[in-house]
């Protein structure tokens, strides 16, 4: 059986200068911020991390900067490409850095169906088959939406490496079949911050999130006074979260809004995203620190 991460890994930002270049440099700062606030461990070059965005050595170059000064952080890295090649090489390259785990997003201009996305996932996790493998589900941005229960199921049998699943999606009767397939064999960490306290209550022990990287602590109470019984206190803390993801949505685009929140609410300036994702002005940003502190007066 696989061991199970619990608590909050966070899908970090790419931290990069204000040229739009990589910063690795900043990353023992990133890594020290994340410990103070108790996460576990760390998703690099996914979503949130602007992985799609990336070249390949730049990856590397962040894969390796995150395992060199993650400071007893999990690092999984996203190994996710449209072409299987190069996320072979990514897959292969994570080993070589000392990586904790892969994760592997699907393609997302030539769609799968199950059988080949189990095929592609095998094909890329056999060039690492000591480590650890995630399959990385994510329908919203991958336009992939495959029952889990169906993926687990065929693919326990052909990725001898396959250690569970990122599981961001609101399907929670799909989350929770996962969790109790071929009796709590895999490690489905979920990924929807917004409804972490409904995937607690399912049986979930670890989560991987964007807003982790500026609002742990608050996740963190929330997961206690779940596991202490107190569901109103652990609505209460949900909530207040719901209010944070709220203002992502409302600025239009949650990836630019998150990294322009981290210098708001951390001591860690990510610096801007990449296009295409939007730039956020100085208007957008006045607007944004007005939300936070909103945020911040609420009960």
């Amino acid at each position: 059986m696989t061991e199970k991460i619990e608590g909050l890994i966070a899908a970090p930002f790419a931290p990069m200068t204000s040229s739009g270049d990589i910063n690795p440099g900043l990353i023992p700062a990133y890594a020290a911020t994340l410990r103070k606030n108790n996460v576990r461990g760390v998703f690099v070059n996914g979503t949130t991390g602007e992985g799609m965005s990336l070249t390949i050595s730049e990856r590397k170059i962040l894969a390796e900067a995150w395992v060199r000064y993650g400071g007893g952080l999990l690092v999984i890295v996203h190994v996710g490409h449209e072409s299987g090649q190069e996320a072979a090489t990514l897959t292969k390259h994570a080993q070589e850095a000392g990586a904790d785990g892969v994760g592997l997003s699907a393609p997302c201009f030539y769609k799968p169906g199950l059988s080949e996305l189990v095929e592609f996932c095998a094909a890329v996790a056999a060039h690492a088959p000591g480590l650890p493998f995630y399959y990385y589900h994510m329908p919203a941005m991958s336009g992939v939406n495959i029952a889990m229960y169906d993926f687990v199921r065929a693919a326990a049998p052909k990725i001898s490496s396959l250690a569970g699943i990122k599981f961001t999606h609101e399907n929670i009767m799909d989350y929770q079949r996962c969790l109790e397939y071929d009796d709590g064999r895999f490690d489905i960490l979920f990924g929807r911050d917004e409804i972490l306290l409904a995937a607690l209550a399912v049986g979930a022990r670890g989560a991987i999130g964007s807003t982790f990287n500026y609002a742990a602590p608050l996740y963190n109470h929330l997961i206690a006074a779940f596991h202490n019984g107190d569901l109103k206190k652990a609505r209460k803390y949900q909530a207040k979260a719901q209010s944070l993801v709220h203002i992502l949505q409302e600025s239009g685009n949650g990836i630019a809004c998150g990294k322009a929140m981290m210098p708001m609410l951390t001591d860690i300036d990510c610096g801007p995203c990449r296009l295409p994702l939007p730039v956020f002005t100085s208007e957008k940003q006045q607007w944004l620190r007005k939300r936070v502190e909103e945020w911040q007066q609420e009960n």
